[in-house]
């Protein structure tokens, strides 16, 4: 146990000094170092405890493959954002969101709006990538705390996500558990819709009441853009291929070249000006322009300091220190994992609980845990799934107890740490450290709680089919 530990603990504490010393900007390198050399020193463990560099450089390896297809969606995210700020598909979303939305419900608004997106389409990190960022547009022109916009894009977001059939993470958890995936999701809303309730009404109590007078902007807007039908194809062409369960990082992608070719139709100057080569012949600028967008995002030029805020953005390069952080943060999970450091801190825990109430709580803690070390959402579903099903079986518990369980816990508290793949994208993509949106993210923080309190009331948990095979075990 004093050796799992050890890298645990360097971890924990070099995060903490990196935070001390850089704030806020400890997610730009320092970070990075730190989760690197915990990565060294459970190497060191690892040879301690017999095993060998090359199968601890595999395991690194494994790890990081099992990210690479979430790397190459946050590339999708940065060239999207690029080229819908130069084609007016983030104005116009904002054009519309300051018609019709007001200050008085807007962050509730946005918890429906993101809730009901992820739940049809099975994906909070599309959500957050395309809607998102029209409502933190929206939020940023009314003068609206953007740390909660971002807290109530994350808690609808993850409740369409953990809820909805086509959500990889809702399948993955099913998987993990051995349970039926329609059984788990009836289960799922039992915990995840109370939990929405208390989040409406609290975000409703944060709006913000008063008189906004958005017609200024809007005619500002209506002015100097095309704020019509044409900007919102890329948004309608990613939602239908999200729908369609194209996959997310070509969905994305696609979203990104149509918002290309419609800037070329509509917005053909702004393209003209990202190129910035007037000795190109017009088509050649055309090309130039997009493809800067997509590799290095576009700057506005508008003379509005708020709307060039709004428009300077994206490219796959301002994806690059996201990454860093992710390979980081996979490297030092492959390890860890590798040397058993995981199994053995979670050893005592799962002996020590004798009722539903501490089962359910030591998955939580575990799940939260492996979010934290593992740096991944998908490791902390499958890792606990895993090794708590026979503790769950030995308590007669159905598998969809534990599944319920798992999706409550896993898949929302990762979007909650900054270095794992999930909270590292939710700040990347929203424009929000993810320490400073966490106190937002009611739904995340208050899910798992949830969970926890139906195990002690004994609420829901449903009995296994097979009591004699429990028993045997």
């Amino acid at each position: 146990m004093l050796w799992a530990l050890v890298p645990i603990v360097a971890l924990v504490a070099m995060l903490a000094a990196a935070y001390g010393l850089y704030g806020d900007e400890a997610a730009l390198g320092a970070n990075q170092i730190a989760l690197m050399l915990a990565a060294v020193i459970a190497a060191m463990v690892g040879l301690r405890c017999g095993h060998s560099f090359d199968e601890m450089r595999e395991a690194a390896i494994a790890s990081v493959n099992t990210g690479l297809t979430a790397l190459f969606i946050l590339l999708a995210v940065g060239a999207l954002i690029g080229t819908w700020a130069m084609s007016g598909t983030l104005v116009a979303m904002v054009y519309w969101g300051l018609q019709i939305l007001s200050p008085d419900y807007f962050y509730f608004t946005v918890v429906l709006i993101c809730a009901a997106t992820a739940l049809v389409i099975g994906s909070s990190w599309t959500v957050a990538g395309t809607i998102g960022i029209g409502l933190m547009g929206v939020a940023a022109q009314m003068g609206l705390n953007p740390a909660i916009t971002a807290g109530a894009i994350i808690s609808g977001a993850y409740f369409g996500d953990k809820s909805s059939p086509l959500s990889d993470a809702t399948n993955l958890a099913t998987a993990a558990a051995g349970a039926k995936l329609y059984d788990h999701i009836i289960e799922t809303l039992w915990t995840s819709v109370p939990t929405l309730l208390v989040c409406l009404v609290v975000f409703w109590l944060l709006g913000a009441p008063g008189e906004f007078d958005a017609s200024a902007i809007t005619e500002g807007l209506a002015a100097n853009f095309n704020v019509g039908f044409i900007p919102f194809v890329p948004l309608i062409l990613v939602l239908g291929l999200a729908v369609a369960r194209v996959p997310p990082f070509l969905t994305i992608f696609v979203g990104a070249l149509a918002g290309g070719i419609v800037a070329v139709i509509i917005s053909p100057d702004s393209v003209a000006a990202a190129a910035d080569d007037t000795g190109l012949p017009h088509a050649l600028q055309m090309i130039k322009g997009v493809w800067t967008a997509l590799a290095s995002g576009f700057v506005s030029d508008t003379g509005s300091p708020g709307l060039d805020q709004l428009l300077s953005r994206g490219g796959m390069e301002s994806m690059l220190i996201t990454i860093w952080l992710i390979l980081s943060a996979l490297s030092f999970g492959g390890v860890v994992d590798k040397i058993g450091a995981l199994d053995r801190v979670l050893a005592p825990v799962l002996k020590a609980a004798d009722t539903t109430g501490k089962l359910i709580g030591a998955l939580v803690a575990a799940a939260l845990g492996t979010n934290i070390l593992a740096s991944d959402q998908y490791i902390a579903i499958v890792l606990p799934g895993k090794l708590f099903q026979r503790a769950f079986r030995k308590m007669g518990l159905a598998p969809v107890v534990l599944s319920r369980a798992v999706g409550d816990s896993a898949t929302v508290t990762s979007a909650l740490v900054p270095w794992n793949s999930c909270g590292a994208y939710m700040a990347a993509t929203l424009g929000v450290a993810t320490v400073n949106y966490l106190p937002f993210a009611f739904f995340n923080i208050l899910n798992p709680l949830v969970t926890i309190l139906f195990g002690v009331m004994g609420w829901r948990m449903l009995r296994s089919d097979t009591p004699k095979a429990a028993a045997a075990e």
